[in-house]
C-alpha cells in the first residue's frame, strides 16, 4: 500500500477501563506499520483522552476509529452510545492542577482541529468525538 493512500481502522471496545491500554497499544502499532511514528506520541495523548472519556462518561461499548484522508490527515474518533454533545473544553491554564477536566484541552491545544458529530452507528444512537492530526 502506498504511503500516502487512505486507510481506515476501527476497533470496538467493551465500557472497561482495560480498554483504554488497548486502543493505545492498537494505535501505536497502526501508526508505526503506517510509517508514521513520529505521531505516535501525540495520537496515544489524544486517544488515551476521547476513549477514557467514552468509557468512563457513558455505560455502553465505545469504539476507537483511525483513519487516514487523502489529504494526508490522520483522524481519530471515540464513538460512544450517548449522543449528548462533550462538555466544551475547558482550556489548560484553569485546570493544570485539577485532576479532572483537561482532556479535551489537551485535545484542543495538541491537534490541528477536533469536534463532535452524532452517530447512529452500530444501531445505537451516540456520538463520535474526534480530533486531526496533520502527517508532518
Amino acid at each position: 500500500m502506498p504511503e500516502n493512500e487512505p486507510w481506515d481502522y476501527t476497533l470496538y471496545i467493551p465500557n472497561d477501563p482495560r480498554a483504554v491500554t488497548v486502543c493505545r497499544r492498537t494505535l501505536r502499532a497502526i501508526l508505526t506499520l503506517h510509517g508514521l511514528a513520529g505521531l505516535v506520541e501525540t495520537a496515544e495523548l489524544l486517544a488515551t483522552e476521547l476513549v477514557s472519556n467514552a468509557v468512563r462518561h457513558t455505560k455502553g461499548p465505545a469504539a476507537l476509529r483511525v483513519r487516514r484522508s487523502p489529504q494526508g490527515l490522520v483522524w481519530i474518533g471515540a464513538w460512544d452510545t450517548d449522543p449528548a454533545p462533550p462538555e466544551p473544553p475547558v482550556p489548560l491554564g484553569q485546570v493544570l492542577e485539577s485532576e479532572e477536566g483537561r482532556g479535551l484541552g489537551l485535545v484542543t491545544a495538541c491537534a490541528q482541529d477536533w469536534g463532535w458529530q452524532p452517530s447512529a452507528r452500530f444501531g445505537d444512537r451516540g456520538k463520535y468525538v474526534w480530533c486531526e492530526l496533520g502527517v508532518a
